[in-house]
């Protein structure tokens, strides 16, 4: 069965979930396992910077990303902010950590635009028929981790930067001044200065 012609929507919601549903489908979920977001999916049309979960709450939703952009950033008392990560059309949103240890949420989950979002509970993926899915889940976020560790620790702030021009170009693009910094782990000046440099390089 494709994934195509396992889903066949028969109303509104249905057609709005189908993005989701493909999916899960897509990442080894039985069909029968996804039929209560027939009714537990939402959909979510957040403004910037509007609150999706908050820092120190219990999570307990996942965000299918639709259109828009979301990120993951954890603010210290002092005021600062540290982002952890950024969710782009096609991305499923959700901390991992949290949802494995089922402790509360040490980032809060914000729309950095306006967006078109998929809820669903987190509890559907610990269906039996979800197993597939977690597996696949899981992959991703291990390959993720070593990725993201390589580019922070192996690299200086100008090849982080490099890094994102060549294989997250749409970031580059999409990303404020000060968003693209903050996840660089410089500062905007920084930032600045090494865009000049390059540009007074070609």
């Amino acid at each position: 069965m494709t994934v195509l012609s396992a889903f066949t929507p028969q109303s509104a919601t249905e057609l709005a979930i189908k993005p989701l549903w493909q999916y899960l489908l897509s990442l080894g979920a039985k069909p029968a396992a996804l039929t209560p977001l027939l009714t537990q999916a939402r959909i979510l049309e957040p403004q910037p910077n509007e609150l999706l979960l908050s820092q120190g709450e219990q999570q307990t939703s996942a965000y299918y990303v639709v259109d828009g952009i979301v990120r993951a950033c954890h603010y210290a008392q002092e005021g600062t902010e540290r982002c952890k990560e950024f969710y782009f059309e096609g991305e499923l949103c959700f901390l991992y950590i949290s949802w494995l240890k089922q402790e509360v949420a040490p980032y809060q989950l914000e729309a950095v635009t306006r967006c078109k979002l998929v809820q669903m509970p987190l509890s559907i993926l610990d269906d039996a028929g979800m197993q597939g899915v977690q597996l696949a889940l899981l992959k991703q976020q291990l390959l993720y981790k070593e990725q993201k560790e390589a580019f922070l620790l192996l690299n200086t702030p100008e090849q982080r930067y490099l890094y994102l021009l060549e294989h997250f170009p749409l970031w580059v693009a999409r990303l404020t001044h000060a968003q693209l910094a903050n996840y660089i782990g410089i500062t905007a000046i920084s930032l600045s200065r090494i865009r000049k440099r390059l540009q007074d390089s070609r």
